[in-house]
């Protein structure tokens, strides 16, 4: 007896044969001649050591052993048809799925618009966003855990396309209260003795404002470290601390005048913002959808529209 999964070619043999009973019928179901009907028929017999069929006159009839193979086998297919079923779903347009990583600033100011018009486009695509910085969506990407993520372009990636979305700056925010506010300029003299409300250490931007420091031989000495975009400006409104921050996420209070953005020096700091996946990516109508949108979007980020 031999051990293993069963033969799927002999296995609807079977169930054709147990269906029609005759095996000049199961051979036209099944697009095959007679012999090699049968041939798959003694070929599973010999493979399950038992015999399957009785044949009664003109009729084929299931033997014991064939009645409890009958349920088992019908079982098999019903599951394959399924999931023959499901895969053509996600070939057709609107049933796919869409995964993404983005920073939370990209969750709250670029994805909200993106995905009402995914959603609106295709109705039935399933949307999962697992918030991460650069470093995370390059973790997810290489886990094949995600399709793409918006981030800042990463360094020295193999592997991956990096499709840039927009440029921006970083600079200064202090609140209306801030002597810099009030004198309307940056005291650089001043800067190592700011105490500065930042967005989490372990990201990308973090890094790039050490870089910048570094080479402008300037220090960050008190740092309070938060992972709420929100939080850090009302604590830099309230008088707490200074901030770094490209002007976009705060638009609005800038333009309410409750914070006040100065450049960081002669020197402009910028990010490359863009979506990043593999650079053979298995693309479908959602995921180009989602791409266009988010340039779009991001458009009107950089216009100043919202």
């Amino acid at each position: 007896m031999m051990t293993g999964p069963i033969d799927s070619r002999q296995l609807r043999a079977f169930l054709s044969l147990a269906k029609n009973g005759s095996f000049t019928v199961a051979a036209r179901e099944l697009c095959l001649t007679q012999s090699a009907v049968s041939h798959s028929i003694r070929a599973l017999e010999e493979d399950l050591s038992c015999r399957l069929f009785d044949r009664m006159g003109k009729k084929i009839l299931l033997t014991l052993a064939g009645e409890q193979l009958l349920p088992h086998a019908e079982n098999i297919f019903s599951k394959m048809e399924t999931a023959r079923s499901e895969l053509k779903k996600l070939n057709e347009w609107g049933q796919s799925r869409l995964r993404i990583c983005a920073s939370t600033t990209a969750c709250q100011y670029i994805l909200p618009s993106v995905l009402r018009e995914i959603q609106k486009l295709f109705p039935n695509i399933q949307i999962t966003i697992e918030p991460g910085d650069t470093l995370d969506a390059i973790r997810l990407l290489r886990n094949k855990q995600i399709d793409c993520a918006i981030c800042l372009e990463p360094t020295k990636e193999e592997g991956f396309d990096f499709r840039p979305l927009f440029t921006d700056e970083l600079q200064f925010l202090v609140g209306s209260e801030h002597p810099w506010a009030k004198n309307g300029r940056v005291e650089r003299q001043e800067i190592g003795a700011q105490k500065f409300v930042l967005y989490n250490k372990g990201t990308l931007t973090f890094q790039l404002i050490e870089d910048y420091f570094r080479r402008e031989q300037l220090s960050v000495n008190t740092v309070i470290e938060l992972r709420s975009m929100d939080a850090i400006k009302e604590l830099v409104k309230i008088g707490l601390g200074i901030s770094i921050l490209a002007p976009w996420v705060a638009a609005k209070e800038i333009e309410e005048q409750s914070l006040r953005a100065f450049p960081l020096g002669r020197r402009k700091l910028t990010r490359q913002w863009g979506i990043l996946q593999w650079r053979t990516p298995n693309t479908t109508l959602a995921h180009a959808q989602f791409t266009e949108l988010c340039l779009r979007a991001c458009l009107r980020l950089k216009n100043g529209n919202g």
